[in-house]
């Protein structure tokens, strides 16, 4: 129905629409809105976004612009729409334009799970894309992991191999359908192609290739999927036999597997599932979700999370996910079967041996995961930009992140003002980087820990293509003060080869500059950063800090009380060690050779009576990693943080306690948790200990910064470091310096953790330049 004009005279209007608006159905979507309200013009793609230009009476203008943002498709993201007056033209119809080349000023859609209206057609076997696994619309689909370059058109995609046959061509061609210019469109006849290879890499013969997979998983095999943005090694999670091989054909004695399960409806044997967290779990981005184990839950899943209190969940994001479930299910035709709980629970965990970069080619799997995987499901599709799994927690009805990648990357941060174009390039671990333009800071998906040559050659390759498909010229490289640091060598090389500025960021400047870079706030700030590690402007190994942070300006008001790191780096990866630092440090030395059960008992002591090779640190970290050595929750590590992990969920797991009495001191900014230090060296209940631990150190952070903040006149927290990934940490803290009238920020578009520092780096050397 054409509505009633408020003017009989046409206008005509050019209109700019910014953000995420390709490849999400946008331009169909106007050309139906347009046809409805009886407008001319067009719309087409371009490198700035979308680019309309219609006619009409100006009441109908009116409504179309009111309605473009009110009822746009819902993977779109609108960041601005732009209107003015251009003289009418005289014109009949509304026409899709094809794109146009340019600057770049639009953003990059991320991948999409599958539909509803995609499942639908998936498993009806009456619809030509039965059972394909590479069925998508402009709703749902591959969009960052497929793409080099905009505007977001097919030849700049992986599909471009792929010539489309003449019904999709059809689709593809007609406004009217959901598929009209969805890139990765394709069917049977014309799409990729699934294929099955045994553990050499040769042709596997096993007929259907769904039907294969799922019965080597049920024979207890280790399958390794292509995915969206990399490879999975997938087994069944309730084979305990088979989680074990895994374990240790991949070298990862302890760290947790993430599981996936058909549905919400499955998960009531492992999880506990609050309706926040269903929807998380249920969007289309679907990440991994942190949910709370139910009592028992383990016995079910051995060995996929030991000793935690938390399980990493997932649901299909896949067609060929959704296939392996239907398949299991005996391939019931409709959608029904998916609200009703399904026995097969999976492992899904990243193809990424040794810590190095996940795997996405053919080849690539069949050398670097050969002895690891039994078989192999590949298809034809070539990944373009390698990325994993996104992990969240719920927060508040929102994520919060600790990884943040496919599904949320490479949506943009808005930041508070425009500046310069900057690369960051983080630090060194859970290394991430981030390009700015203009007031959008891009944080590029999950890289890794740069200890390795594949993982620093990834974080080259990632920084280029994101500098590539958003067309930007950095004028300024921000690094992590830290010289040794490949991210820092990286910075500082490509500086020089394009004559441009490099600026070092001090690390946990970074890290709370990151959180008040997302809340807009350019006021100054108190921030609290509690990690691992990270160089202080001192020279120092800070991790403990209390700060004022404004801009590129940095203060060190206070920091933790420092204990020594007997072995230096050592003593990161053997919480004992910290244990015996800080009963070394509470006068009881002596107790260290018979406390601790280890060879080295002994000559730590002495390393630590002499100081020899034994660095101070203020580090947060390894405090948590003393508490978890004095309880005797952990001497040695498998992986980074697990002493942390292991104490968190036995405090979870006891409940809540009150904070110890006197449990800590404050002199001259210096936090002392020596007398809580103290007290857990001579509990005998760890759970206790956990609980006690946890409810004091809250309890002397909220001090700590309740009375900085009113000494420096300040009413705004920012709370950032790895640390505050513990969720009983991050939210006892938060609740205490709100009862105390402060206004807290927290990461919630990025990482908290290393994942997020790049965004920080970034927001001080822009205000480093306009200073």
């Amino acid at each position: 129905m054409t509505l009633l004009a408020t003017s009989s005279t046409a206008c005509r209007r050019a209109i700019r629409v910014r953000g995420a608006v390709q490849g999400v159905g946008f331009r169909p979507f106007v050309w139906r809105l347009a046809n409805e309200l009886g407008l001319s013009g067009f719309v087409r793609n371009d490198a700035e976004g979308v680019a309309i230009e219609v006619e009409g009476y100006a009441g109908a203008l009116d409504h179309f612009v009111g309605r473009l943002a009110g009822e746009a498709p819902g993977l779109a993201r609108i960041d601005a729409i732009e209107a003015h007056a251009t003289p009418p033209r005289a014109e009949r119809g509304f026409a899709i334009e094809p794109s146009r080349a340019g600057p770049v000023r639009t953003g990059i859609a991320a991948d999409t799970a599958v539909c509803a209206d995609c499942l639908a057609e998936l498993f009806d076997p009456r619809d030509r894309r039965y059972r394909h696994a590479f069925i998508n619309c402009t709703q749902c689909g591959p969009r960052h992991t497929i793409i080099e370059g905009l505007p977001y058109d097919r030849p700049n995609t992986s599909m471009r191999a792929f010539a489309l046959c003449p019904a999709c061509a059809a689709e593809y061609r007609d406004p009217s359908t959901r598929r009209f210019h969805a890139q990765p469109n394709a069917c049977p006849a014309c799409g990729p192609r699934l294929s099955l290879r045994d553990a050499r890499g040769a042709p596997g013969g096993e007929g259907d290739v769904v039907a294969a997979a799922i019965a080597r998983i049920a024979r207890g095999e280790t399958l390794a999927i292509k995915g969206l943005g990399g490879y999975h090694l997938v087994c069944d999670a309730r084979d305990a036999g088979a989680v074990a091989r895994l374990r240790s054909r991949k070298g990862r004695e302890e760290k947790p597997f993430a599981v996936m399960v058909a549905n919400a409806a499955s998960l009531a044997p492992f999880a506990v599932l609050h309706p926040g967290e269903r929807a998380l779990l249920e969007s289309g981005e679907r990440p991994i979700v942190l949910l709370r184990k139910t009592v028992g839950g383990d016995a079910l899943l051995l060995g996929v999370a030991p000793g935690l209190e938390w399980l990493g969940v997932m649901l299909p994001c896949t067609p060929l996910q959704y296939l392996l479930f239907h398949e299991a299910a005996g391939r019931p035709a409709s959608t029904a079967w998916l609200a009703a709980p399904q026995p097969l629970a999976l492992v899904m965990t990243s193809a990424n041996p040794g810590g190095e970069p996940l795997v996405t080619g053919e080849d690539e799997a069949f050398h670097r995961l050969a002895g690891i995987a039994d078989a192999f499901v590949v298809h034809d599709r070539e990944i373009l930009v390698r990325c994993d799994d996104s992990v969240v927690r719920e927060e508040r009805g929102a994520p919060a992140f600790i990884r943040r990648a496919r599904g949320f990357t490479p949506a943009p941060i808005k930041l508070a003002a425009t500046g310069p174009s900057v690369l960051a390039t983080g630090a060194f671990f859970k290394n991430a980087v981030c390009v700015t333009r203009g007031d959008e800071a891009f944080l590029s998906q999950h890289v890794g820990d740069l200890d390795n040559a594949p993982t620093a050659r990834a974080l080259e390759e990632t920084a280029i293509h994101l500098l590539r498909v958003l067309d930007v010229t950095p004028e300024i490289v921000a690094h992590d003060l830290h010289p040794d640091f490949y991210s820092t060598r990286f910075a500082a090389a490509f500086a020089r080869e394009h004559g441009i500025r490099a600026i070092g960021v001090q690390h946990h400047h970074a890290h709370i500059a990151a959180v008040a870079a997302e809340h807009g706030a350019r006021a100054p700030v108190l921030g609290l950063a509690l990690d691992g590690v990270g160089l202080g402007s001192d020279g120092g190994i800070w991790g403990g800090e209390l700060l004022r942070v404004e801009g590129a300006s940095l203060s060190r008001l206070g920091h933790l009380r420092a204990l020594r790191l007997p072995g230096g780096d050592r003593a990161a990866r053997e919480p004992w060690r910290m244990a015996a630092a800080a009963l070394h440090a509470l006068g009881r030395g002596a107790e260290i050779a018979a406390r601790f059960d280890r060879p080295a008992a002994a000559v730590v002591a002495r390393m630590l009576d002499r100081a020899a090779n034994c660095p101070l640190t203020s580090s947060a970290g390894r405090w948590f990693d003393a508490a978890a050595g004095l309880l005797g929750v952990r001497e040695v590590s498998a992986f980074e943080g697990q002493a942390a992990m292991h104490l968190e969920g036995l405090a979870e797991r006891h409940g809540r306690v009150a904070p110890l009495d006197a449990g800590w001191r404050i002199d001259g900014g210096v936090l002392d948790l020596l007398p809580l230090a103290a007290r857990l060296a001579d509990l005998g209940d760890a759970a206790y200990g956990a609980a006690l631990f946890h409810a004091t150190l809250v309890a002397a952070l909220a001090d700590w910064a309740v009375r900085a903040a009113r000494e420096a006149g300040l009413a705004t927290v920012a709370l950032g470091g790895g640390c505050f990934v513990n969720h009983v940490l991050s939210t006892g803290l938060r609740e205490r310096l709100e009862r105390q009238g402060l206004r807290v920020l927290e990461a919630r578009q990025a990482p908290p953790n290393d994942g997020g520092l790049a965004l920080g780096q970034a927001a001080v050397a822009i205000a480093a330049q306009g200073s």
